[in-house]
C-alpha cells in the first residue's frame, strides 16, 4: 500500500515580498510532490497573478478546503474572494492584512489537523500588526494559538542555534534572562534536538551575556550570578549536558561551535549574526516546543528584490524538507517510546 504523503501546509507571507515567488519556484521541481503534498493558503487570483509575473511553469489546483487537496498536484485553498493590490517592494497595510488572513487559515487547518506541517513565508512584523495579531512574529503567536512554550530555532546542516530571547529591545535582555527562563529554554532544546533530530545524547553550548562572561564580574554579573547556576542544575539535576558560558566573541571564529550539537544565545543578534554570516540561504527557521511542526526561511521580506525575479528559493526548499524529516522524526520517536521494553536487573532475576 502506497504511504500516504505528508500535508505541508504553506502562508504566503506579504504578498508584495518574495513570499510567492519562492514558493512557486520551490514547486518548479515537480519532483518534490512524490514528497509530500503541499497547500498554499492563499487565492486562486494572486497565485495566478504572481504565477504569470514571474512567468512560472508551476501548475495549482484550487481547492475550498484543506482537506480537498489532491496529491501530486500543488493546491491553493481560496482564503478570500477580493483581489487585492500587488506593490511589490512596499509597505501597505493591504500586505499585511492578507498575511494574517493566510497565516490564520493555515494555523486553523494545522489545529484540525488538515495539514500535518506548516511552512510560513516572510512577514513584515509591522504592517501585519491588527486586533488579532499584536506579536513580534510568527513564533509568539503560534505558542499562543498552539498552547505551548516555544524556542526560536535556527538550524542548518552545520550549526544550529537557539535564543534565550529573541525580538525584544537589547536593553531589555539582561532583566528578562532569569534562571527559570534559561532551564526552560535549554530543556526544549534538549527535546527537540532528542525528538525532532535524532539525536541521543546532544551537547549543548551555551554563549555568555556578558562580553568574555563578566571576567568575574568586573564587566556585569549575571553570568555568575544567574547564567552558571542554571547550568549547573541542569547538567547535575537534569542530566542534559549543557556546557559554558563560553565567550561569544571568539566562540564561532575559533570553530568551537563544531564541538556542540546546538548552541543556545542569550539574545538575538548574538546568536544570528553568527548563523547567517555561516549558513545564509541554506538555514531554516524551526519553531521548537510546539505540538506541531513549522518551519520557514532564514530571510525576510526581502522588499528591495521583490517582483524582480531573482529570489534564491533555496532556504524555502530546505525549510520544506526539514519540515518532512521532523515530522517523521517526532512520528518514530513517539513510536518508539510507546511501548519501551521493560528494564530488568540481574538481582531480580535472581530472585525469581
Amino acid at each position: 500500500m502506497k504511504e500516504k504523503l505528508i500535508k505541508v501546509g504553506i502562508s504566503i507571507g506579504d504578498m508584495n515580498g518574495i513570499g510567492l515567488e519562492i514558493i512557486l519556484k520551490t514547486f518548479d521541481d515537480h519532483q518534490i510532490l512524490e514528497l509530500c503534498t503541499p497547500i498554499i493558503f492563499a487565492s486562486n487570483k494572486l497565485v495566478s497573478f504572481q504565477k504569470k509575473h514571474f512567468n512560472t511553469n508551476t501548475n495549482f489546483q484550487g481547492i475550498e478546503t484543506a482537506s480537498a487537496a489532491l496529491e501530486g498536484k500543488l493546491n491553493v485553498v481560496n482564503c478570500w474572494k477580493d483581489t487585492p493590490t500587488v506593490a511589490f517592494g512596499q509597505e501597505t497595510e493591504e500586505g499585511g492584512r492578507y498575511a494574517f488572513l493566510s497565516l490564520q487559515a493555515a494555523v486553523e487547518a494545522l489545529k484540525k489537523g488538515e495539514i500535518d506541517v506548516l511552512v510560513t513565508a516572510p512577514i513584515n512584523k509591522n504592517n501585519i500588526q491588527q486586533e488579532e495579531f499584536h506579536f513580534p512574529g510568527h513564533t509568539d503567536y503560534l505558542a499562543k494559538e498552539l498552547e505551548g512554550n516555544s524556542l526560536m530555532f535556527m538550524v542548518s546542516e552545520e550549526l544550529k542555534v537557539g535564543l534565550l530571547t529573541d525580538h525584544i529591545p537589547l536593553k531589555d535582555v539582561s532583566e528578562s534572562i532569569t534562571e527559570t527562563l534559561i532551564i526552560e529554554k535549554a530543556r526544549l532544546m534538549h527535546e527537540s534536538l532528542i525528538k525532532d533530530f535524532r539525536l541521543q545524547r546532544p551537547k549543548i553550548a551555551v554563549l555568555g551575556i556578558n562580553p568574555h562572561c563578566g571576567d568575574k564580574g568586573v564587566i556585569g554579573s549575571e553570568d555568575d550570578e544567574v547564567l552558571r547556576p542554571a547550568l549547573k542544575k541542569l547538567y547535575f539535576d537534569e542530566n542534559i549536558l549543557v556546557f559554558g558560558p563560553f565567550a561569544a566573541d571568539s566562540f564561532f571564529g575559533s570553530q568551537t561551535y563544531r564541538n556542540y550539537d546546538a548552541v543556545l544565545a542569550p539574545y538575538h543578534d548574538q546568536g544570528l549574526i553568527a548563523f547567517k554570516t555561516l549558513a545564509f540561504g541554506s538555514g531554516v527557521n524551526f519553531t521548537a516546543g510546539l505540538s506541531k511542526v513549522r518551519t520557514s526561511p532564514d530571510h525576510g521580506t526581502a522588499y528591495e528584490i521583490a517582483g524582480k525575479g531573482i529570489a534564491d528559493p533555496e532556504s524555502f526548499r530546505h525549510a520544506i524538507f526539514m519540515a518532512l524529516d521532523a515530522f517523521r522524526n517526532r512520528e518514530e520517536y513517539a513510536e518508539l517510546t510507546q511501548n519501551p521494553l521493560k528494564v530488568r536487573t540481574l538481582e531480580a532475576d535472581k530472585d525469581k
